[in-house]
Parts: C-alpha cells; structure tokens; sequence
C-alpha cells in the first residue's frame, strides 16, 4: 500500500487517503483480502491524526472496498470485475461532478468545459 499525502491542496487528508486507496483496490494494486495496515500505524508512517484514518477508513468500509474482522484488522473486499468497472466509474462521476459545478458558475459552456478535459487528459 502507498500513500502520498502533498501540502499543496485543500482537499482533506481523509478524502486523500480514501481515493488513493481506492484507486489501488479498483487497479488490483492491492488484491482481495490484502491485510490493511492499522489505522494507527498509518497515521503515524503519514504524520497524521489516527482520526483522519479512521475516517477515511470508515469510508471505504461503508463504500464496500473493506471490511473489517473484528480483533483481526481490515481487508480489501473481493470485487468482481463488474464491480470495479462500476466503481471505477462512480468515483470519476463523481469527481467530475464536483469540478463541473465550479466551471458552471464561471459561466463556461458545455464545448468549453469538454474541450478543457480533452486539453488536460
């Protein structure tokens, strides 16, 4: 499991940690039933607040990407490849969505803001 946190973004730690766990289930960079380190061992291997962990543990339980054995730890759930497809999908919707409100409101039209995703990607 790798984890990077940057300075440079007003995301929150937990929603940093949550996508990039994601991501590394949704690839297969982590496989089912990988044993997730302890929220307190990554909390302190990041510098960070075992709250924020937790929280964004909490979040990828509640998502289906884990679950938790209790007095054992927490494991990456097994998806099938439909699954991953379609949370693969569910998370850039997603992502996209809250991008698209602020292009929006600066007034952009549809053709700008598909033209600057195709810029970018």
């Amino acid at each position: 499991m790798n984890i990077i946190i940057t300075n440079n973004t007003n995301q929150p730690l937990y929603e940093i940690v949550y996508e990039q766990i994601t991501t590394q289930i949704i690839t297969g960079k982590l496989p089912a039933q990988f044993c997730l380190p302890s929220i307190r061992g990554v909390a302190l291997e990041l510098s960070i607040s075992v709250i924020t962990i937790k929280k964004a543990w909490e979040m990828l339980e509640r998502q289906g990407f884990i679950y938790t054995i209790a007095g054992k730890g927490c494991y990456v759930a097994t998806l099938t490849a439909d699954e991953r497809n379609n949370k693969r999908i569910e998370l850039a919707t997603a992502k996209i969505s809250s991008s698209i409100g602020l292009m929006k409101s600066l007034e952009l039209s549809k053709a700008d803001i598909i033209s600057i995703i195709k810029d970018i990607y």
